[in-house]
């Protein structure tokens, strides 16, 4: 399992905030290896402890946490997108400008989730698991957190077989070591 992100390694936010600009390029080169775009729609942010601690440090910044229990939630709630023992654990965008549009999609692809996968080198997929609340009645929330049941394996591609919207993007060398150094921490 990723290390979770524990309580001590967060800083108070006038401390984040004079630390943010050293820290920032090294974060940015993780999330862009690890930001896979699908179908034209879809942005998986697949998440590392590094990731998630960058993002735990901005909600105390930007909202200048200072309660112990409001900081320990932010903890709590963003270690649950890191992937389980052998896994990976992602943020899902579907990324539609058109609020119309944007309606009307995430209506049609209410099911998505359940045909979200990663492809293994010998052609195995697992499919993504996911928190059913981000599912409404009658329509996908257009941010979905995911879980991939990997095995310790490194994915080769990314990819959605829902009837509207059949697509796979292959991941790229530098991806997947990103992925593979991931699952080793």
């Amino acid at each position: 399992m990723m290390k979770p992100v524990a309580r001590e390694e967060i800083l108070d936010y006038v401390t984040w905030g004079e630390q943010k600009p050293e820290a920032l390029p090294a974060i940015l080169a993780a999330k862009k290896l690890r930001r896979i775009h699908v179908g034209g729609v879809l942005t998986f942010l697949f998440e590392n402890h590094d990731t998630i601690r960058y993002q735990i440090q901005e909600m105390v910044r930007v909202e200048r946490m200072v309660k112990e229990a409001d900081i320990q939630h932010e903890v709590d709630t963003y270690n649950e997108v890191l992937g389980t023992e052998g896994g990976f654990g992602c943020a899902l965008l579907i990324e539609i400008d058109d609020p119309e549009e944007r309606s009307l999609k995430l209506r049609e692809l209410k099911g998505l989730p359940e045909h979200l996968y990663l492809r293994f080198e010998d052609g195995e997929r697992a499919y993504a698991s996911f928190d059913e609340r981000q599912v409404g009645e009658d329509r996908l929330s257009s941010v979905q957190y995911l879980q991939f049941a990997a095995k310790g394996r490194v994915p080769v591609a990314v990819g959605s077989d829902h009837p509207g919207l059949m697509a796979e993007y292959a991941l790229t060398a530098e991806q997947r070591e990103a992925l593979a150094s991931d699952l080793s921490n």
